[in-house]
């Protein structure tokens, strides 16, 4: 059966563009080698945090279909790579389920189509790792079909922007499969912005993620520096942002988290070193202060407990949030694990709530979450703030606790200690 999109890939990525694809009429089915994921989706149950179960269901009922059988690649008019692209133990991004989404397109490709890859990757990935499979039948991109690149936006959790009104970013092999990408988007999408290629589309994406990677790195230094000075950063920071111009405020925090600032920053310093023979300085001290953040956290703790006599170890830490960021289940790359692992590993009894997260997978053990917050707060000896979830009331938790560490900055009380 003929449809207007497939979608490979149904995770964070690819079934919010499948959302909104198909509640913009267009016929939309979701590719993915998952079994559970294809099952649960058939059955109207959502994986992720962005789509509720209702959502699902009205996607189905606006004509979605999930499914494991790649042949429906054969009947599209076009085709998004929504794969994960992890970070490969020497930094580099792992492009097996991109090349392994490829091969399975170019076995049903077919003059007309439109592919596009949105996974996040390397400035190059799209025409130099993608196009060549694609052609290796015979077909020819920019003539027989067109390719594009596009790199997702998407924000988990965020209320106010979404696939429709996020503007989208694409760049084609040729100016007309730029069109093309484009005139496809613009279905479902409030705007489109053409850049001039594949390349420009594919930096875009990490110089956004890499200025916030770099910046949220300033911030955190400037958090150990201003504490040792006794300097307020979080009033310093009230104060800069109050100009109109020239200032964007960033925070510091215990550490970043999520499927692209801890990650994409690296794509950009993998390929400068790989190609150009030299580091990507900002990036590289980026990440090294970023990643230092989880075991300063653990510091700051030691010495909350050591101005009262007491030692770490043994102590009894009640970690709140242990998502990468607020008011959803999202828990990947959270600063939250290697604060807690380096605190069990110094001998802390280890404890955490989160109200979006009932079983907390640390390691080679799982944490179930406290049953009661207020006995929990009552019994430890120091409570730290890693997410500022809305379904806290901070300033009271604060207050009830004998210690409270604020990682986020939020607090109002006075007792309370401040990164």
């Amino acid at each position: 059966m003929a449809r207007d999109l497939v979608v490979i890939g149904l995770g964070y990525v690819g079934l919010p563009l499948a959302q909104e694809a198909a509640r913009s009429g267009l016929s939309v089915t979701g590719f993915d080698v998952s079994e559970r994921v294809v099952e649960g989706l058939r059955s109207g149950r959502s994986h992720v945090d962005d789509l509720s179960d209702g959502d699902i269901a009205d996607m189905l009922a606006a004509g979605f279909e999930a499914t494991t059988d790649p042949s429906v690649m054969a009947g599209a008019d076009a085709i998004v790579i929504c794969v994960p692209t992890p970070l490969t133990p020497e930094g580099g991004p792992d492009l097996g389920p991109v090349l392994g989404a490829t091969r399975a397109i170019a076995t049903h490709l077919r003059p007309g189509h439109l592919i596009v890859l949105e996974s996040t990757t390397y400035p190059g990935t799209t025409d130099d790792e993608v196009r060549p499979i694609l052609e290796a039948g015979g077909l020819v991109a920019g003539r027989d079909f067109h390719l594009a690149f596009s790199p997702e936006r998407i924000d988990p959790g965020n209320p106010t922007f979404g696939m429709r009104n996020t503007p989208k970013v694409v760049g084609g092999h040729t100016p007309n499969c730029t069109e093309a990408a484009a005139a496809f988007y613009g279905r479902f999408v409030d705007t489109v912005v053409r850049a001039r290629g594949t390349r420009e589309a594919e930096m875009a994406k990490l110089l956004e993620n890499t200025y916030r990677h770099i910046n949220i790195a300033l911030v955190n230094e400037m958090a150990r520096f201003c504490h040792e000075l006794g300097i307020d950063l979080w009033d310093v920071i009230a104060a800069a942002r109050s100009k109109p111009f020239g200032f964007q405020a960033f925070y510091p925090g215990p550490g970043v988290g999520g499927h692209c600032i801890p990650i994409d920053p690296n794509y950009l310093s993998y390929q400068v070193q790989a190609k150009l023979g030299y580091p990507f300085r900002f990036v590289e001290l980026a990440q090294e202060i970023n990643a230092g953040m989880p075991a300063y956290v653990v510091r700051r703790i030691q010495d909350i407990l050591n101005e009262q006599g007491e030692a770490l170890r043994g102590a009894k830490v009640l970690l709140l949030g242990v998502t990468y960021k607020p008011d959803i289940a999202d828990q990947r790359e959270s600063p939250a694990k290697p604060i807690a692992q380096e605190l069990i590993d110094k001998g802390v009894d280890v404890t955490f709530h989160d109200p979006h997260v009932r079983t907390w997978h640390l390691g080679g053990a799982s944490l179930d979450a406290v049953p009661d917050l207020d006995d929990a707060i009552d019994g430890a000896d120091v409570c730290v703030l890693l997410q500022n979830h809305a379904a806290y009331d901070i300033d009271a938790l604060s207050r009830r606790a004998s210690r409270f560490f604020d990682t986020r900055g939020v607090t109002t009380d006075d007792k309370a200690v401040r990164l």
